[in-house]
């Protein structure tokens, strides 16, 4: 009974501590992505024109802009190339299904062949390929994931792609732009927020990561201040040449 009991809670700790992060990212890696991207772009478009020396209105109306414009425009590159992605991918399950109904034992065979290349013993092989292959939809998934690496039950949607891309994007835009929205007048509030939300931002991609939190935040730091840096340079050296 003790060995039992031993193996159980071994099995049962093993279960719980044997998980693995989302290698994917889900939901998380493209929204904190286009949050990231909304910061920089933004970010870089306002100081790069705050250092023409314009008015506080320009730099505002430079910053909701450039909220708007990349928001939709991530959100119009989004759907487009999620949907034809997906439509890519039915046209391909369209031809595995016809060759599915057309031949059906070739079919098989070609998947018994897959098992047997992955080292499962030929008769084995050939007894689980006429397993799943009675099924069609069955036989299709299978053949999907081994053949195309895809689920067909889980194809990605176009309209999801394009309102999260939209959200996230235009919630990073705004964190530059907020400071003058509540009544700020220098330029360095707004640039303060947008480190802030930068290195929160890094610190973030660090759950689909294998770095330290501190590090990635740091490094996105580094890079979004970099590109505000040099971007307010060039606004400062366009500005006094155009002036």
């Amino acid at each position: 009974m003790a060995i039992i009991d031993t193996e159980a809670a071994l099995h049962e700790a093993h279960r719980d501590n044997h998980t693995h992060r989302d290698v994917n990212g889900g939901w998380l890696r493209p929204a904190v992505f286009g949050a990231m991207d909304g910061l920089v772009s933004n970010l870089a478009l306002m100081t790069g024109v705050a250092g023409g020396s314009v008015s506080q209105h320009t730099i505002v109306i430079t910053g909701l802009a450039g909220l708007a414009a990349g928001a939709f425009s991530m959100a119009a590159g989004e759907y487009t190339s999620v949907a034809s992605q997906r439509e890519l991918v039915e046209a391909e399950l369209d031809i595995e299904r016809r060759e599915l109904r057309k031949h059906p034992q070739d079919e098989e065979a070609e998947l018994a062949a897959l098992y047997v290349a992955r080292g499962v013993e030929p008769e084995l092989a050939r007894q689980v390929a006429r397993q799943l292959s009675s099924d069609p939809e069955q036989a299709l998934e299978i053949h999907a994931r081994e053949e195309l690496g895809i689920d067909p039950g889980d194809l990605p949607s176009p309209l999801v792609a394009a309102v999260s891309s939209f959200g996230s994007f235009a919630l990073g835009a705004l964190l530059p732009v907020l400071p003058y929205l509540l009544g700020a007048t220098a330029l360095w509030p707004a640039v303060l927020l947008a480190l802030a939300g930068l290195f929160a931002c890094g610190a973030v991609v660090a759950k689909v990561t294998a770095r330290t939190w501190w590090f990635s935040g740091l490094r996105q730091l580094a890079l979004g201040g970099a590109a505000a840096g040099v971007t307010y340079a060039l606004g400062s050296l366009f500005g006094t040449a155009v002036g």
